[in-house]
């Protein structure tokens, strides 16, 4: 994956914050984590409990009224274009956090609001839904709308399942996650609850799962359109890279890497040929609306 070397990436909402023990047990209520494309080895807990209307107009007003952003802190000041990252690698979270931001931005006709940060953490980090740790996994948090992901533990996490750390990978992970975003603006959040603590291929918690990953496809053909998106260009190798990052987050395959058997009544994030299925309908497509996972009888099952 290539990156523009000349795109401003200095308004970028990453956050690169502390973590650790002792933050104590975390807060019960308020909204659950959205586990997200990386699942983790255990996996979290999709129901979240926050009102929504109907789906309407995909791309139109949100169905939920966003909480007040929280500001930005916490930046590296040093990361102003993308060709920083040639001295700096962890600019390359800028870098995604922006390209994603200026596509998502684009695509809603109106009511769109960005993450509130996209959090770089350590160990624990305390959020409005708890608190988050890193064998959950990166995970969004519709409380506070933001994304949490452990980069350190994340690549370890990739390797135990069986796959390799990539930047395309990374940022099919966070692009999956800022798809749990879209689903909270546009209300597809609520519909993932309105079946109660389902579980299974056709849950609603698939479904959400499935919308995410479709939105990370939709994302990656776009994002090279743009002429002041950070990622300049995405290879065939890349393309293999974040096919191969689905199928190693699919239920059934981190049943069989955790030595057990299938289990697909259990699923909560969908099988490998489920996610792969919905990412390559993203990208062949191009089109958001073609992730309407909530009103389709083909899961790609």
């Amino acid at each position: 994956m290539e990156f523009r070397g000349g795109s401003d990436i200095s308004g970028s909402r990453v956050r690169r914050r502390g973590g650790g023990g002792g933050m104590g047990g975390g807060r019960r209520g308020g909204p659950i984590a959205v586990g997200g494309g990386i699942g983790g080895l255990i996996l979290v807990v999709l129901m979240m409990i926050f009102g929504g209307g109907s789906l309407g107009d995909l791309f139109g007003a949100p169905q939920t009224q966003p909480e007040q952003q929280q500001p930005r802190g916490d930046q590296n000041t040093q990361c102003r274009t993308a060709a920083d990252i040639e001295e700096n690698r962890d600019c390359r979270w800028d870098a995604y956090d922006v390209a994603l931001e200026r596509y998502w931005s684009s695509a809603f006709t109106e009511g769109f609001q960005p993450i509130s940060a996209l959090n770089l953490y350590s160990g624990q980090i305390q959020t409005a839904c708890g608190t988050g740790q890193s064998e959950m996994g990166p995970f969004y948090c519709p409380g506070d709308q933001g994304i949490y992901i452990d980069d350190a533990f994340m690549g370890k996490l990739l390797e135990q399942l069986g796959t390799t750390r990539s930047d395309a990978a990374e940022l099919y992970i966070t692009g999956h996650e800022y798809g749990h975003h879209i689903s909270y603006l546009t209300g597809d959040m609520q519909k993932a609850r309105s079946g109660g603590n389902d579980t299974g291929p056709r849950s609603g918690a698939v479904r959400l799962e499935l919308q995410a990953d479709c939105y990370a496809g939709v994302f990656f053909k776009n994002t090279t359109e743009d002429p002041e998106s950070p990622i300049e260009k995405v290879t065939q190798d890349d393309l293999n890279r974040i096919v191969d990052a689905a199928r190693a987050v699919g239920d059934d395959h981190i049943q069989q890497q955790q030595g057990g058997r299938v289990v697909p009544e259990s699923w909560t994030h969908g099988s490998s040929k489920m996610r792969q299925y919905w990412v390559a309908k993203g990208f062949q497509s191009g089109d958001p609306n073609a992730c309407d996972t909530f009103n389709t009888d083909d899961l790609g099952e």
